[in-house]
């Protein structure tokens, strides 16, 4: 079984093996994951399963392994994507999607005009996820990721009413 759950403090050494995984050399510490969930206009999900998918379990909780996680900075009329990582073995099967419609459903509530997010410029993936939900590339920051490595700039504006929950 796999679901989506608020992400709570317990849930952050496992993020952080995805986090080192997917991220690499922009990774975000320990230090920062527990500010941002500290923070009252941050909200983090993630995607926990009762199974191993290519994760190597370390500190798995007893409400299963994170395989997933997704963060949003909710300060209206703003809403800024922190973050959205998925394993690569369940990537291609939605939990992307759901998480991201999790976070445009936080934002719309929290009476948010517009959505922005930074993506990698040649994450394909992530690219059609994005504009299949509505977000348009805005700019380009040359170098953003590091040397010859561009982010785009991306809006979803107006944000939708999605009818989705963390279940």
């Amino acid at each position: 079984m796999i679901e989506v759950r608020p992400m709570r403090w317990w849930h952050i050494e496992q993020v952080m093996v995805w986090e080192k995984q997917l991220f690499d050399s922009t990774a975000w510490s320990a230090a920062q994951m527990w500010s941002e969930l500290a923070r009252e206009q941050r909200r983090y999900y993630v995607v926990v399963s009762d199974e191993q998918f290519g994760a190597d379990g370390q500190g798995a909780t007893g409400d299963g392994v994170v395989v997933g996680y997704a963060g949003i900075n909710l300060l209206p009329p703003d809403a800024d994507v922190q973050t959205v990582a998925v394993a690569p073995s369940l990537q291609g099967r939605g939990w992307a999607r759901r998480l991201v419609e999790l976070l445009i459903a936080d934002a719309a509530e929290a009476d948010c005009a517009q959505i922005l997010l930074e993506v990698r410029a040649d994450n394909d993936r992530a690219l059609q996820l994005y504009e299949g939900l509505g977000f348009e590339v805005i700019a380009r920051r040359t170098s953003y990721y590091g040397p010859g490595e561009d982010a785009l700039i991306m809006r979803l504006r107006p944000i939708p009413m999605l009818a989705v929950d963390a279940s």
